[in-house]
């Protein structure tokens, strides 16, 4: 048998092996990250301080406002600064997704607040092997084609969807998220807030026969902020 073999040979070999090492470093290197990604966060209760501080720094302002409600206010938040910051959104994305019914097929909420939680949530469960779908909700009804109120992939009907909000002042936007949800056949029965403001908006999603599940409530982030200016 004539082992030699010639330059093309050679040349031909040399990309085989350094394409299969590329390969085997790129596949190392997908599982890194996912690996990394899917412990996120590592401690819950460090991945919250941290999220509490994010929110107390750059959602948080006091001073003299007026909400959207109409209502005066010393206190604003404004979560987005957070929720579309690459490190807010993993943090939030985990914090939700720990508050989410085992049966849910899909999370959904109220544009433009919710779109990046819906989002996140969604890519978290996938991390986990868990089926999640992300729905956007619109604030009026497409104007051509369908002229639907939901955007994305819709779960069968009567399956469970769990709704997510950024602020509950009143508690309107999300309610009013749950009834096209309703409306459209599905089954509500829990709202998950990152700050809940303490102006009665619990009181009305109770009444409308639904669970809220606060990540933090005002008074927390007011006075991590308080303490972190000192």
């Amino acid at each position: 048998m004539d082992l030699r073999c010639s330059f093309d040979d050679r040349e031909s070999l040399a990309g085989i092996i350094k394409g299969a090492s590329y390969s085997a470093q790129l596949s190392e290197f997908i599982d890194s990250g996912l690996s990394t990604m899917t412990s996120i966060p590592l401690d819950q209760k460090t991945s919250r301080e941290k999220l509490l501080k994010l929110l107390a720094t750059k959602a948080y302002r006091n001073g003299h406002f007026i909400l959207s409600s109409g209502k005066e206010s010393n206190h604003y938040v404004n979560c987005k600064p957070v929720s579309l910051s690459g490190d807010g959104l993993a943090l939030l994305s985990y914090e939700l997704l720990a508050h989410i019914e085992e049966r849910s097929l899909a999370v959904a909420g109220l544009t433009l607040g919710a779109d990046p939680l819906v989002s996140g949530v969604a890519m978290a469960a996938a991390q986990k092997d868990r089926s999640l779908d992300a729905l956007i909700v619109r604030k009026e009804a497409k104007s051509h084609g369908t002229g639907d109120w939901l955007e994305g992939p819709l779960p069968p009907s009567g399956g469970l969807v769990t709704v997510l909000e950024d602020v509950v002042t009143t508690g309107g936007s999300c309610l009013m998220a749950v009834d096209k949800l309703r409306e459209a056949g599905y089954e509500v029965g829990r709202v998950i807030t990152i700050v809940d403001r303490q102006e009665g908006g619990e009181t009305l999603i109770k009444e409308a026969g639904l669970e809220l599940v606060s990540l933090f409530l005002l008074d927390e982030v007011a006075t991590c902020a308080k303490n972190l200016e000192k």
